[in-house]
């Protein structure tokens, strides 16, 4: 089965590396990892995307709280979520069969970003099962190069993973008593 994982942690250097070997230490699968900024200044958004049972979310939750910059995570598995992905998608066609692929872009509510002689790039943001179909699509033209984001994902409604309260004067203290930030610099939260 496929997990969904979303961790908040602090946008500094070196937390990404210590987040990837977690996984690896710890013999994770990581099937997809995007990174991104969030709403709140110096907070990065990572969507893990998993593949185990059930008891891996639980082991990799543990585990990313026990990592000083993780701010906050969230299981979206069952959740009620949109997630996405997006895609570019390098197809070779001749001119005789650009209106087939065209034709296959539309549908699949893709676009078409640059056009050669020769091929044509396509653009698509969707769920992973549609990308999936799109691609098995354009595989008889012949796909030339491919890159693809990784999920992220969002919960629906007015529920939020999101997290914004500020850190207490005591842990403001003692983040600048252990040397986690200067002086000057503000965090917005407490790790756990």
């Amino acid at each position: 089965m496929r997990h969904t994982v979303v961790a908040l942690v602090e946008d500094r250097p070196g937390v990404l590396n210590r987040v990837a070997s977690l996984f690896r230490r710890r013999g994770f699968n990581i099937e997809s990892l995007a990174v991104g900024t969030t709403e709140e200044a110096g907070i990065s958004r990572m969507t893990i995307v998993l593949d185990g049972d059930e008891g891996i979310v639980e082991q990799v939750e543990k585990q990313l709280y026990k990592l000083i910059d993780v701010v906050k995570v969230s299981d979206l598995t069952r959740e009620e979520a949109v997630s996405r992905e997006l895609a570019l998608i390098k197809v070779r066609c001749t001119r005789e069969q650009r209106r087939d692929v065209l034709d296959i872009v539309q549908i699949f509510r893709a676009q078409a970003v640059d056009v050669t002689p020769n091929s044509l790039i396509i653009q698509v943001v969707a769920s992973g099962d549609t990308l999936d179909a799109l691609v098995d699509n354009l595989r008889p033209f012949g796909i030339r190069e491919m890159v693809r984001t990784g999920r992220i994902a969002m919960v629906r409604g007015s529920r939020s993973t999101a997290v914004h309260e500020h850190e207490s004067e005591q842990a403001q203290r003692f983040h600048l008593e252990s040397g986690r930030r200067p002086e000057e610099e503000e965090l917005p939260f407490v790790s756990k």
